[in-house]
């Protein structure tokens, strides 16, 4: 089952969230929502700077853990290698056919 690693923040250097779904497009609607309390609606983090793909869940899961214990400079790095802007990516995966399962 394909999976996604995401990463979700409320502006550009703001505070960050990894996550990992099988439906990403639903996902981002809820954060975007506010749907789901905690961390996510606690700090506003509605927009999607970083997606990977994964060709199975276990794959996602071990590298949202291995995100997770990366370094804060590393998480933005890695975040402004794809997205130098901090542009929020919901509306793009949100078109793509690859993801509009969820």
């Amino acid at each position: 089952m394909r999976a996604f690693v995401y990463i979700m923040a409320n502006r550009k250097h703001g505070v960050l969230y990894i996550g990992v779904t099988t439906a990403l497009p639903r996902r981002i609607r809820q954060h975007q929502q506010g749907a789901v309390d905690g961390f996510t609606k606690k700090y506003r983090l509605t927009r999607l700077v970083y997606a990977e793909a994964c060709e199975r869940i276990d794959e996602a899961i071990a590298r949202e853990k291995q995100l997770k214990r990366w370094h804060r400079d590393w998480k933005i790095n890695l975040v402004e290698s794809l997205n130098p802007d901090w542009n929020d990516l919901a509306e793009e995966i949100l078109a793509d056919p690859e993801t509009s399962s969820g």
